[in-house]
């Protein structure tokens, strides 16, 4: 009875906090004055975290129930990124644009040098146990977008963020950096091929003060602490992914 509860007291503040961001989303489009958006943007917040606390307290009841956790869809601030068609200024799609009508959810991949119509997923996998703990499914191909709604993920399935996590790089970007700097991450993301004559910083010594965050990321990779954390990822996620 307790677990029914708590999944019906989820569901409706799910439905407060999805009436709170249209409200707010209506208010920005109609040019509603600043006051009127910075309090609906702040009702907003408050929904969300409710809905958050709402649904953490559902899983855990149906977890000692032993029963199946609710079936929630993700909150709008836990949306992965979506690419819409192409469109003109006012709306109609453009001669090139291209739609698929037995998957119109779905965009062009790259996939091994081709393409294929499909879905970008992403997956966050624990070290300790390799569970997955965290699941998105996008047709937006960067990676890069998606951290931020995927550690919103992280956050309602298991109760908080990681203290370490590794990341190949398609996630590289300085802003990704900050997120989990800003979120206490110590993040280990893969930052691609250094620009064409540009060598690899020192695994040792000082580095210059005014380094960008691409060249610290790289001597942190270099590191021993860096290159041994970094190299358990393949052996983590990978088998996940099959």
């Amino acid at each position: 009875m307790e677990a029914e509860t708590a999944a019906a007291t989820a569901r409706q503040r799910q439905h407060d906090a999805e009436e709170a961001r249209g409200n707010a989303t209506a208010a920005r489009e109609s040019d509603a004055p600043a006051a009127k958006q910075a309090e609906l943007n702040k009702k907003t917040e408050t929904a969300e975290a409710k809905a958050k606390a709402a649904r953490a307290k559902a899983i855990e009841a149906a977890e000692s129930a032993g029963v199946e956790p609710p079936d929630l869809e993700p909150l709008a601030v836990e949306a992965m990124p979506r690419r819409g068609l192409a469109r003109k200024a006012d709306g109609t799609p453009t001669r090139k644009t291209q739609r698929n009508f037995t998957d119109p959810d779905s965009h062009l991949m790259q996939s091994g040098g081709s393409h294929l119509q499909g879905y970008n997923c992403q997956v966050a996998v624990d070290s300790d146990h390799q569970v997955i703990v965290a699941v998105g499914v996008s047709n937006q191909p960067p990676d890069v977008e998606h951290l931020e709604p995927l550690l919103q993920r992280i956050g309602a399935s298991a109760g908080g963020v990681p203290t370490v996590m590794t990341m190949d790089a398609g996630y590289w970007s300085e802003d990704n950096v900050k997120v989990c700097a800003d979120q206490g991450i110590d993040a280990y993301i893969a930052t691609g091929r250094l620009p064409h004559g540009q060598p690899p910083p020192p695994k040792r010594g000082p580095l210059p003060r005014d380094a960008d965050a691409r060249t610290r990321m790289v001597r942190k990779l270099r590191s021993k602490k860096g290159a041994a954390i970094y190299a358990r990822r393949k052996a983590i996620v990978e088998p996940v992914n099959g």
